[in-house]
């Protein structure tokens, strides 16, 4: 028996069945488990009781929620990293850098202790693990997983600027088949059960409802308390490092990792030092080495920007940061006016999260079409094993066509999703209006038409408001809440419950046109159309934008939005805004590719790109034609080009926050990433201008006006803000910042 007291708030229960602790971890007022340092204390106290107790031969650890768990609070680096930088502003780098690896490795030594406890621990994973759950997972003796086709094993750490410092690096690739191994590292992808017991990394799948016998007659059997890799004589699935298998792999990881990251990403190039460095070394030297490495990626500039934008700003938007103080909505019936791609999207996730969904056409066949798409969508799910085919069924019995305005007189929430075009809109807005309730919510999803004058033909201006959805709408992450002058707060209030129900993340924003995102994203394209224009070479603008950190090509971006739709929206910033308000190299360009020469980009298989049937894309060979000869690559700057397109962007941003059209700092970041891909290992826009300093950043842009002309001016903000040494995070820092 044991006068171990365990902490409510670890959320650790222990008991113990013929001589084996069953640890369930169910962690009270969480959706998920999730470590913080109370659980990792609470969690080094057990594996030192268990350890020592006569009448425990083995350990069964498993969770008491849905999932296994979500892996580390973030927010706990962050107060982490507060100290350490404290220190160094104190003069005290030395300590600040022995408190800092002492203080991260925490987890990497207690699992290694739970490792070489000399009892065997079996973990029991019932649903999903990430992070420092999957790495407490390796650290055991054994691993059962529970085969549901919904539960996913992953290390996700490089997605928001770190690396699985707990030991993941040094047990997967003692563990995995080599290449898969370091691919699973480097991409932080999810597994399946199958998927991750074909790799290695799991010994067994068993029903749900045996997983928990299972696990302990693993034990009654005999599990080996001690790891291969402490045995004399252990060799890893690669070999040695030095051996023609080694050099085959680490040759090609490294070719791919600069392919992929253009060294941008420090914790992907440390994962790649701790496997390295790591392999060359008994276990408990390689888990120092891999330390060492996580903290120094701590540090990093990349690392602190992608945390705070990519998880702690991400999760206090998705629990509803700006969602304003009134009773939160009880959506049931949601309409979609428009059954095209978009609209078919937004029907799709609308009714997997639950919601009944009117999805309206003028043509009945049309709508009727679109749900048939949708179904070959779910069928394809199904057929990959991501989701059951009961469900999937579920999902399209709550979709109901209509061609029938009419049908959306019991709707909370309504979404027209019809061309941009303003008379189209207009048409939509009124007739929706007619029928609606007057506690219903009508929302447009315009790319870039003003909400307030779209507004001016709804019936109740109060209750419309913007909902920007990205294509695809079943991939893109992020909607863009427009609130137009009138917009009332329940509208908002609607829209964001609408966004956190179907697991989006929101970013609300004050009306303009383009809003915030678009006005962003079209600087880009806009600043490679004007290259292009130059004599900048097309594969040179697409390459310097990936090197730069954007994820996709502008030239190539603009063929996924659509080169008819930039027409249109240049057409429509004319006739608002006259002539002046675009750039006339660029309309020529988007003219004759539309007008001339039919290429509407991928949707035609004609862009900027040709879209082979079957074959990869590749560049339009006649661009030339438009655009005039290229001038000589090796004469042109690839630095300069990388501070064009990244620069006109971060501008935008800032005039976007200095309109108020943008108010938190956090969502500028958050939007610009998720909407359209803004070199995440920056940060997002403004973290990007933080990151370079704003005057440095000021000196930039004025370089960039002397020769490409007014469009790098900067903004009376950044002017101000270089000349009192200020960040935006310090400035314009958010409310729970600022309470700290």
């Amino acid at each position: 028996m044991s006068d171990l007291q365990l902490p409510a708030a670890a959320g650790f229960t222990l008991t113990v069945e013929d001589g084996v602790a069953i640890l369930v971890w169910d962690m009270p007022g969480r959706s998920m488990n999730v470590f913080t340092l109370e659980v990792l204390e609470t969690l080094s106290a057990l594996v030192d009781d268990l350890a020592a107790r006569e009448d425990v031969t083995g350990v069964v650890v498993t969770s008491g929620k849905a999932a296994f768990s979500g892996g580390a609070d973030l927010t706990v680096l962050q107060t982490l990293l507060g100290g350490y930088h404290a220190l160094v502003a104190d003069g005290d780098a030395q300590q600040a850098n022995v408190r800092l690896l002492e203080e991260s490795s925490r987890m990497s030594r207690i699992y290694r202790k739970l490792e070489t406890c000399g009892k065997p621990w079996v973990c029991a994973l019932n649903g999903t693990s990430a992070g420092g759950a999957t790495e407490l997972a390796l650290a055991c003796h054994r691993r059962i997983a529970a085969d549901d086709d919904t539960l996913r094993i992953s290390l996700p750490e490089v997605k928001v600027g770190l690396f699985p410092g707990a030991g993941g690096t040094q047990r997967v690739m003692r563990m995995a088949e080599p290449q898969g191994g370091l691919q699973f590292l480097l991409q932080g992808r999810e597994l399946s059960p199958r998927q991750a017991k074909a790799l290695g990394l799991v010994d067994e799948i068993v029903p749900a409802g045996e997983l928990l016998a299972r696990a302990k007659a693993a034990l009654a059997e005999g599990v080996d308390p001690k790891k291969p890799w402490d045995r004399s004589g252990f060799k890893p699935p690669l070999g040695r490092i030095y051996s023609p298998q080694g050099m085959q792999l680490f040759s090609a990881a490294n070719a791919l990792y600069r392919r992929e990251t253009y060294d941008n990403y420090p914790a992907a190039r440390a994962i790649l030092q701790s496997v390295y460095e790591g392999l060359l070394l008994p276990i408990d030297q390689a888990l120092k080495v891999e330390s060492r490495w996580f903290a120094h990626v701590l540090t990093t500039r990349e690392a602190e920007a992608m945390i705070r934008s990519l998880f702690v700003s991400m999760q206090a938007l998705k629990k509803g940061a700006r969602r304003p103080d009134v009773a939160k909505s009880k959506l049931a019936t949601v309409g979609v006016v428009g059954a095209g791609f978009m609209g078919a999207g937004i029907a799709s996730v609308a009714a997997q999260a639950g919601l009944s969904v009117v999805l309206i056409d003028q043509d009945l066949a049309a709508a009727e079409g679109a749900k048939a798409k949708i179904g070959e969508g779910l069928a394809e799910r199904v057929k990959k094993g991501r989701m059951a085919k009961g469900e999937a069924e579920a999902v399209l019995a709550r979709i109901a066509p209509s061609a029938d305005m009419a049908a959306l007189a019991s709707a909370d929430l309504v979404v027209e999703a019809v061309f941009e075009d303003r008379g189209v809109k207009r048409q939509v807005i009124e007739a929706a209006g007619a029928v609606l309730s007057e506690t219903a919510v009508l929302a447009s999803n315009t790319s870039t038409l003003p909400i307030t004058s779209l507004a001016k033909d709804a019936a109740r201006a109060d209750r419309f408001i913007g909902l920007h959805f990205f294509s695809p709408v079943e991939r893109m992450m992020l909607v863009e809440v427009i609130v137009g002058e009138e917009t009332g707060p329940e509208a908002l209030a609607v829209a964001l419950d609408f966004v956190k129900a179907i697991r989006k993340t929101p970013i609300v924003v004050n009306d303009s046109r383009g809003f915030y995102v678009n006005r962003c994203v079209i600087r880009y394209l806009t600043e490679a159309h004007l290259m292009l224009m130059e004599g900048v070479p097309a594969p040179m603008i697409e390459n310097v934008a990936r090197m730069a950190g954007m994820p996709v090509g502008p030239l190539a971006l603009t063929d996924e939005v659509a080169i008819d739709l930039v027409h249109r929206i240049l057409k429509a910033a004319k006739a608002d805004l006259g002539a002046g308000a675009v750039d006339p190299a660029q309309d020529r360009l988007i003219t004759e590719m539309v007008e001339t020469h039919g290429r509407l980009g991928r949707k035609n298989g004609k862009g900027f790109y040709d879209y082979p049937p079957g074959g990869r894309k590749r560049l339009w060979p006649e661009l030339a034609e438009i655009a005039g000869p290229p001038q000589p690559a090796d004469g042109l700057s690839v630095e300069t080009l990388k501070a064009r397109l990244l620069a006109i962007q971060a501008l935008e941003a800032i005039r976007c926050l200095e309109e108020g059209v943008v108010t938190d700092v956090r969502e500028a970041d958050v939007g610009s990433i998720l909407g359209y891909g803004f070199a995440p290992f920056t940060g997002g826009t403004l973290s990007y201008v933080d990151g370079i300093g704003a005057a440095a950043f000021l000196a930039r842009c004025r370089e960039l006006e002397a020769v490409h002309g007014e469009r790098f001016a900067a903004p009376a903000l950044l002017v101000e803000m270089a000349a009192a040494g200020e960040t935006f995070y310090g400035r314009f820092a958010p409310p729970a910042e600022r309470a700290a």
